[in-house]
């Protein structure tokens, strides 16, 4: 959860009037590192992606069209990582498939 600006600019005064990054990060319990990322921006750091949520239908089409892909395969179409894909696999219940059927050569 995010600290409200009132509280980053209470901390900040402080800081002004002449505390150290220590004492305050002690006396708060928050790290010296985000008291000196809110002297650079006291608002804060906006994201900069908008996550994407992977279609059920359009991977299930995906795995039905490509069934040997690999997962790097397939998040190059999605345009997402290979553990998108390989969540996105889990919550829709695909597995990789074992063949346990003996090989044509084999004896």
């Amino acid at each position: 959860m995010a600290y409200s600006k009132d509280y980053r600019e209470m901390i900040l005064k402080k800081l002004e009037d002449g505390h150290t990054y220590r004492q305050l990060a002690l006396e708060y319990q928050i790290s010296t590192s985000t008291i000196q990322i809110w002297c650079k921006n006291i608002d804060g750091v906006e994201r900069q992606f908008k996550p994407t949520k992977i279609d059920n239908k359009t991977l299930i089409a995906d795995v039905e069209l490509h069934p040997d892909d690999y997962h790097y395969e397939r998040a190059r179409r999605f345009n997402c990582s290979d553990r998108g894909i390989s969540k996105a696999l889990k919550r829709l219940g695909i597995t990789q498939k074992k063949d346990i059927k003996p090989s044509q050569g084999g004896r």
